[in-house]
């Protein structure tokens, strides 16, 4: 399997060029030899030059897919560090939610524990994405260049752990591939990463005054501007949804409704009788966001896979599938991985680490839809970051 270095050299792409060009600019925002490029630049660089499927803004865990055509569907894991040797430890999980499930076990119990829910969370991706095999692509940056490489993205071999260390602060173990440890103050497990000698190695010269030169491509290029200020105000309309209610002012996935609908009393119900609610919140906020009640559309899941939707119940409070049994099918069964007549609950969600769904509509009407990390509901209808324009 070629390297992405390779495959970008092969077709004479854009990668190494954007990566060179935004790390040119480091004196923006430092006075350091190490060329300075943030972590979603390099995720965005790199979806764009490999027409890679960005995931990074789903909190899944990888940052992105690629399609190679002799392997199929793989997960990339984007990783971009400062490094002065030649090996580093760097945040792979974060386990917030779980916090409380992780602080009373033993050290034994705890890296078994953290290696369950990093793992489960690697099968969670692969599952919601049809992913078959992945890796890391690395780009660290050190004085005056960034060396690149692939790497593998191994889940942990619980069977293996040993522990290494152990300090108030953190806990350090390892699989027998891999050394990660885990900060007890802020829920994080790192990995570390080896450089290896053969990374491909790519020369920066930092421009020394990259004000000018913005000022210069400003004037030099006013109607581009406009144009990318079209570009903007036309992106995709976005909202996220809850998969969860409030009871007693806490989160709480209802027994009977909802993604349980098929466990509500009175008639006879099939297992895929479900809906994701649909928040009255949003309706007033976001008027118009989806079509009228019962007036069906497009609606793609991560797969790729496009399901008749609609709107639906009193109040257009429901989001269903026609048929309905191909939303319980994607997100009960694939994502959630749960048997029929298994109740869906709030601890399964924090597990993996997501409570809602992101929905995207594109101007001709169409929907996708994704998940989404765990709070993203809470966040999204507090702010205006992404109210949209209808229409």
């Amino acid at each position: 399997m070629k390297t992405f270095v390779e495959i970008d050299r092969t077709n004479n792409g854009d990668y190494l060029k954007l990566l060179s060009v935004v790390s040119r600019l480091s004196r923006l925002f430092s006075e350091s030899s190490t060329p300075y490029i943030n972590y979603r630049v390099v995720e965005n660089i790199f979806c764009r030059s490999f027409e890679a499927v960005n995931l990074s803004r789903t909190d899944t865990a990888f940052d992105a897919s690629y399609n190679f055509t002799d392997i199929g569907l793989i997960g990339i894991g984007l990783k971009t560090f400062t490094s002065t040797g030649e090996r580093k430890s760097e945040k792979i999980a974060e386990f917030n939610q779980l916090s409380s499930q992780l602080k009373n076990l033993t050290e034994e119990k705890l890296a078994k524990r953290l290696a369950y829910f990093r793992n489960e969370r690697i099968e969670l991706a692969n599952r919601t994405y049809g992913i078959g095999t992945s890796l890391y692509h690395i780009v660290a940056r050190k004085n005056n260049e960034l060396l690149l490489f692939e790497t593998d993205y191994d889940k942990i071999n619980i069977n293996n752990i040993k522990l290494l260390k152990s300090k108030d602060a953190s806990l350090q173990f390892e699989d027998g591939n891999h050394t990660y440890s885990f900060n007890f103050s802020k829920s994080t497990l790192f990995r570390e990463f080896n450089i290896p000698r053969n990374a491909f190695r790519l020369p920066i010269s930092i421009v020394d005054d990259p004000y000018s030169l913005l000022l210069e491509l400003f004037e030099e290029n006013k109607i581009a501007i406009k144009s990318l200020k079209r570009s903007l105000d036309d992106k995709k309309n976005t909202i996220v949804l809850p998969l969860y209610g409030i009871k007693n002012k806490k989160k709480y996935v209802f027994e009977k409704s909802g993604l349980n609908q098929w466990n509500a009393s009175g008639r006879k119900r099939d297992f895929g009788e479900v809906y994701i609610p649909i928040p009255k919140d949003i309706h007033d906020k976001y008027p118009g966001f989806f079509p009228p009640r019962d007036i069906e559309f497009n609606l793609q899941v991560p797969t790729g896979e496009i399901f008749q939707a609609k709107v639906c119940q009193d109040s257009s409070k429901a989001l269903m599938t026609n048929p309905n049994k191909a939303l319980s099918d994607w997100i009960l069964r694939r994502v959630f991985k749960l048997k029929e007549g298994e109740l869906l609950t709030i601890e399964k969600m924090e597990e993996l680490g997501f409570d809602s769904v992101i929905v995207e509509k594109d101007k001709k009407g169409n929907f996708r839809i994704d998940k989404a990390k765990s709070n993203s509901y809470d966040d999204f209808i507090n702010t205006d970051f992404f109210t949209p324009k209808n229409g």
